[in-house]
């Protein structure tokens, strides 16, 4: 289970394009003993579009939370808040 919960956010804004988005990821803790990746992404100012996925220990939530990460930032996103408990 995991332990600590892990958050970012990144943005990526185009103004010639008339981009603004953000996507937003936590690991959490769920009901069942395992890790919840919560993955939040839209254009921003907007609450966007959510998606939970469900994995057996923090291990496989980590690697896919570093997967993503590594996946927005090739695609220009930058980090603004990074957060951990």
């Amino acid at each position: 289970m995991t332990q600590h919960w892990f958050r970012l956010y990144v943005q990526r804004i185009d103004a010639g394009r008339n981009m603004a988005r953000f996507y937003e990821m936590s690991i959490e803790p769920d009901l069942f003993g395992g890790s919840a990746l919560v993955r939040r992404w839209g254009r921003i100012g907007t609450r966007g579009q959510e998606r939970v996925q469900l994995f057996e220990d923090d291990r496989q939530a980590i690697g896919r939370f570093l997967f993503l990460l590594r996946q927005k930032r090739a695609r220009g996103y930058r980090i603004l808040k990074r957060y951990s408990d």
